[in-house]
């Protein structure tokens, strides 16, 4: 009981949050998916891990192994046998059916949707030939399509119709929520009767109504019109709400929700099961007394300016320390946790840069209890070019009696590239210490360049040595010594 009370006793907001809205999403799949074998199978695996987690807490250590292999074999089975009753379930007819109607089995295409998509293509007069099958298949009709298997989105659709796209002149087929095909050839219609000013869209389009139930809806490109086939009908669409309530009646009209008491007690017990079983999930996780960890994180540095260059920062990496749960804590991976600093409001030269909470990105139920250094220096610059003369660093002293009489350098210039506040303030480039003591007679030195500061580079990175030539002569005698 001790556990349980010290996890009451520190129960945030966000805790009751996240227990309801976990609970909720729990309740949600139990009832899309209400009736198939996929539920049941989830049922025992829930009662697969309230078996693991008994061995668990009474020691049975191979036993727990042994559950938590049988658990994840049978998520792999679900997934792959029932598949196909997945994917039929989660093809929503609507945002309400999914996250808070009771949806039937198979989920309609989003009108709203397309009618959206296709008054856009109008506006922009992108011709387009869109398809919604009914019950018929048109697979034997329809020909040399690309399949696209694709989420139906407004985006998706202007693209795909996009003026240069490889697959603008077919059509786009659409089951339920998703674009299942594109620039697919549809049957041309042979008959007479058709307007004069119909193009070969409009023909394709009637020859598909003339030979299946599916809906038509072609855009003109030249006239920005919409037009609808079906069932060997013409249907000349005026506006969106005409298009919506012309789909809708090719769709059908949902079903409504079977209001009897057995179905009202039947998600009763279930929402109340769900929130037990996450409010039993979550303490499992909770338990325990907070646990501390200290992780270096290497520092990403974001958004900075186009031009911008990050030139030198004062660290790489920060070192976080970390509290949870023994559970969390110990389960937190270090690729989990990211230090992300913006630089949009940054300046050329030094900026000072504080490491604030939203700048770290934690795991849930981790809170962060201590970061240093707590500010970064970060030395931005705008990438700039100068040709700069080159200077020879002599070091030393000539022997006695010798001269250095003429020096000449190949190349005498050099292009630097670097940031501009510290390209300014440059005037030469100097080269490595050239010892003056070794040198008695004439000749020439291949020398290195030295770029300081360190962040400055040479245009032409071959160009990172130059010739030195020199010329030596005996100092003259004074002139008392030639009277004698």
């Amino acid at each position: 009981m001790e556990p349980l009370i010290q996890s009451l006793a520190g129960l945030r907001w966000q805790d009751i949050v996240d227990i309801l809205l976990n609970s909720y999403i729990l309740f949600r799949l139990y009832v899309l998916f209400r009736g198939t074998n996929v539920i049941r199978m989830a049922i025992a695996i829930a009662m697969l891990w309230i078996l693991e987690r008994m061995a668990m807490s009474m020691g049975l250590i191979v036993t727990s192994w042994a559950m938590q292999g049988i658990i994840a074999a049978a998520a792999l089975i679900i997934i792959i046998v029932f598949r196909n009753e997945i994917a039929g379930v989660l093809q929503a007819r609507s945002f309400k059916s999914f996250f808070w109607g009771i949806p039937q089995r198979q989920i309609r295409t989003p009108i709203e949707i397309i009618v959206e998509s296709v008054y856009e293509l109008a506006r922009l007069k992108l011709g387009a030939l869109i398809v919604l099958p009914l019950k018929k298949g048109i697979e034997t009709v329809v020909h040399g399509g690309v399949s696209w298997q694709g989420k139906l989105s407004r985006e998706m659709l202007l693209s795909i119709f996009w003026h240069g796209t490889p697959v603008h002149d077919g059509a786009a087929v659409i089951q339920g929520d998703q674009i299942v095909e594109v620039a697919a050839i549809l049957p041309l219609s042979k008959s007479n009767d058709l307007p004069a000013h119909f193009g070969t869209r409009h023909r394709a389009a009637f020859g598909l109504a003339e030979k299946t139930d599916a809906l038509v809806i072609v855009v003109s490109e030249e006239r920005g019109e919409v037009t609808v086939f079906k069932d060997r009908v013409i249907i000349i669409i005026k506006d969106s709400i005409d298009l919506d309530r012309v789909l809708r009646e090719h769709a059908g009209t949902e079903p409504a929700a079977n209001g009897t008491r057995q179905q009202t007690m039947e998600l009763g017990l279930a929402a109340i099961i769900c929130l037990v079983g996450i409010t039993g999930i979550w303490f499992s996780f909770a338990r325990g007394f907070e646990t501390f960890v200290t992780l270096e994180v290497p520092v990403e540095f974001m958004n900075r300016g186009p031009k911008m260059e990050l030139l030198a920062t004062s660290a790489s990496s920060v070192t976080l320390q970390l509290s949870g749960s023994g559970a969390l804590v110990r389960s937190v991976r270090p690729d989990q946790v990211k230090v992300k600093l913006d630089l949009a409001n940054a300046v050329a030269g030094s900026n000072q840069i504080a490491i604030a909470r939203d700048s770290i990105v934690l795991p849930p139920g981790i809170a962060l209890k201590q970061v240093e250094p707590q500010v970064l220096a970060v030395n931005l610059d705008v990438m700039d070019q100068k040709k700069l003369p080159i200077q020879p660093d002599w070091a030393g002293k000539l022997l006695a009696g010798l001269i250095l009489q003429d020096v000449r350098i190949i190349p005498d210039m050099v292009k630097v590239m670097g940031g501009s506040l510290a390209l300014k303030d440059i005037q030469t480039i100097y080269t490595e210490k050239i010892p003056l003591e070794n040198i008695t007679t004439d000749g020439k030195i291949s020398v290195g360049l030295v770029l300081l500061p360190s962040y400055l580079k040479l245009d032409d990175e071959s160009q990172n040595h130059v010739e030195v030539f020199y010329k030596i002569a005996r100092r003259p005698p004074p002139s008392g010594d030639n009277n004698k």
